[in-house]
């Protein structure tokens, strides 16, 4: 697996190392090995999949409060999708900033978000399929978000939005107390 560190600490851009032969090829998506040798001591405990049928579909941008902060590696298994992550993290030097990468079929590349991250993305093409690896269970009561466009962040989206939930478009803007 090939680690880059994106300018939010602790969040990595995932490559994989294909080992390709006349049937194809192999590479690994997990090691827990490798993981920790980045500073990433997670235990998966649930994996979801999103399929987004549209162009412009956005979902985010989400987190999870404490005591239930969760970590993710997402990676786009068709289509493809801009995938965006806002540290917040009050002690954090990048507190509040965010960082956005394309994950697509074609690229194999994988994002890890740490806990403490809020997590949104936006499809750039039509039938878009995602899949999440999780080191929390979902617990009601404890999810939150912020606006896809808050001011606070001026994210750049890079395709306008077509398709968003009623719930995502009306999440509150930021606020630091929403936190804990």
């Amino acid at each position: 697996m090939l680690f880059t560190e994106t300018k939010l600490k602790g969040a990595f851009l995932i490559g994989i190392q294909k080992l390709e032969d006349e049937r194809g090829f192999f590479a690994r998506t997990w090691c827990d090995h490798e993981m920790a040798e980045h500073g990433i001591n997670v235990h998966i405990v649930q994996a979801n999949t999103s399929l987004n049928l549209k162009k412009g579909t956005l979902r985010g941008m989400h987190f999870q409060k404490s005591p239930y902060e969760e970590a993710k590696l997402v990676r786009c298994i068709r289509g493809a999708i801009y995938d965006v992550i806002v540290d917040l993290r009050t002690g954090s030097p990048t507190f509040k900033q965010w960082f956005g990468v394309e994950l697509t079929a074609d690229n194999y590349k994988m994002l890890f978000i740490p806990e403490h991250f809020a997590h949104g993305f936006i499809t750039l093409e039509d039938n878009s399929e995602i899949t999440y690896m999780m080191s929390q269970f979902y617990k009601p009561g404890y999810d939150a978000g912020f606006r896809w466009n808050d001011p606070a962040f001026n994210i750049n989206w890079p395709v306008e939005v077509a398709v968003i939930s009623e719930k995502d478009n009306n999440h509150p803007d930021f606020n630091e107390n929403n936190l804990l």
